[in-house]
């Protein structure tokens, strides 16, 4: 597995070696001692979560507060996703800035969402299923979110002629300026 550092250093690429034929392919998708020693500490991934989505879902942009925060690591395993991470940390340098990844079935590509960012996707292909590692559980009163067109941190979801599919809870988020983050 081959990682890569984002414009923010602290979200990271993870970019799983193939091995491939005329069956198929394998891929090893997560080997914790081996992005432990990338990011130099030590990962508790405690719970798996999925969800499948139509075309042009948006979901977030979504974190926990501590003591709940969570680290993420994400991947598709059908259809494509714009992926973003946005760095809520607020003595960070990259404060209020984010990163966007294509990630699809096609590519492998997985993105790891370190605790302190605010993290979101836009399904790109109808039934696209969305798979993450999370190493905190859910705490209900620790979940925040921040309001996915927010013209501070101004995300660009990719050219979308057909409006987002929202939930109700996620359109009535904070802005950024509003949103509690961490100190």
């Amino acid at each position: 597995m081959e990682f890569i550092r984002t414009e923010i250093p602290d979200v990271i690429l993870c970019k799983p070696t193939l091995f491939g034929d005329e069956r198929g392919y394998f891929c090893e998708t997560f080997k914790k001692n081996e992005l432990e020693t990338f990011l130099g500490e030590e990962i508790h991934f405690c719970q798996d979560n999925e969800a499948k989505s139509s075309v042009n879902v948006l979901r977030g942009l979504h974190y926990q507060l501590p003591p709940f925060a969570q680290s993420k690591l994400v991947r598709v395993i059908k259809g494509k996703v714009l992926d973003v991470a946005v760095d809520i940390r607020k003595k960070s340098p990259t404060f209020g800035k984010y990163v966007a990844i294509e990630l699809s079935e096609e590519n492998k590509l997985q993105l790891f969402v370190p605790k302190g960012f605010a993290h979101g996707y836009v399904s790109l292909e109808n039934e696209t299923i969305f798979s993450y590692k999370v190493d905190n559980y859910y705490n209900k009163n620790s979940e925040r979110g921040i309001l996915y067109n927010d013209v501070s941190i101004n995300i660009n979801w990719g050219k979308n002629d057909t409006p987002f599919i929202i939930s109700e809870k996620d359109t009535i988020q904070p802005t950024f300026n509003n949103a509690e983050v961490f100190e």
